[in-house]
């Protein structure tokens, strides 16, 4: 019911959120590309010189990462700041998505059958970017510190600094301590920051309907979900699912022009 009633109201407005989300597709394509070409421009002289002597390596019959020692730091280090700024790029799309999915809903079962193009939904998902923004902040950083608490379990087991749970290599004859304390259990622990995840997915809903600030929208959802834990739970994992699947699906689909698509990169 909850899933058609949504589908239903997303009907609506496909038109102007797939206009939207290609303008955004195509931007985030800009800028994420701008900030790769940056990163390898800063670093060529050094990207070259390891070029080189990988291909000298290799004619060598040398592991092909010998005697570049020093060079390495130079481009993890702009690769991590790259990273960084991709991630920061994603943050600010997922915030605009999220707004503009909020806003189409919100028009649909406040206004009706009324029309909306991709500029109004524009005009109306701005206002509240920044606080969304400040959502997903928020939102992650839960989930983030609920996943962090299962590996730094796992490490602690790993590094045999948990009293009774023995590390074994062999999965055989894992003791069932080890089994349940050193994988079960991070797992287990986990997989609650999806259920942290799932339960505040209403946060930018409630930020947009009722205009309220970022720590109160992720109240909000909270407090919507309470009573329903495990049906959002359900629920969020089968929308998972349902998108994995059709990932696997469509690059199983795209795998006859991946090859040539590769080459003409190369």
């Amino acid at each position: 019911m909850l899933i058609r009633e949504a589908l239903r109201a997303l009907g609506r407005t496909w038109r102007p959120l797939y206009g939207f989300a290609l303008v955004v597709t195509a931007l985030t394509t800009l800028v994420g590309g701008g900030i790769a070409a940056a990163g390898f421009l800063v670093s060529w002289g050094t990207f070259e010189d390891v070029r080189r002597s990988a291909e000298a390596n290799v004619a060598d019959e040398d592991p092909i990462a010998a005697y570049i020692d020093g060079r390495m730091e130079t481009l993890q280090a702009v690769g991590a700041v790259v990273t960084v700024l991709l991630l920061i790029v994603a943050s600010v799309v997922l915030a605009v998505l999220h707004t503009a999915h909020a806003v189409a809903v919100d028009h649909a079962l406040k206004d009706g059958q009324g029309s909306l193009g991709v500029g109004e939904l524009w005009a109306r998902t701005r206002p509240h970017v920044g606080a969304a923004l400040r959502v997903q902040w928020r939102t992650w950083l839960r989930v983030g510190g609920t996943a962090f608490a299962g590996f730094v379990l796992w490490v602690a087991v790993e590094a045999g600094a948990v009293p009774g749970v023995e590390r074994t290599l062999v999965g055989e004859t894992a003791t069932m301590q080890y089994r349940i304390v050193g994988w079960g259990l991070p797992i287990a622990i986990a997989g609650l920051g999806l259920l942290v995840y799932f339960r505040l997915s209403l946060a930018t809903p409630a930020l947009v309907s009722e205009n309220s600030s970022p720590k109160a929208a992720v109240r909000r959802s909270w407090a919507l979900t309470r009573s329903a834990q495990w049906q959002t739970y359900g629920i969020g994992l089968l929308l998972t699912a349902t998108v994995v699947l059709v990932f696997f699906l469509l690059r199983y689909a795209a795998e006859p022009v991946a090859h040539p698509l590769g080459l003409a990169m190369l």
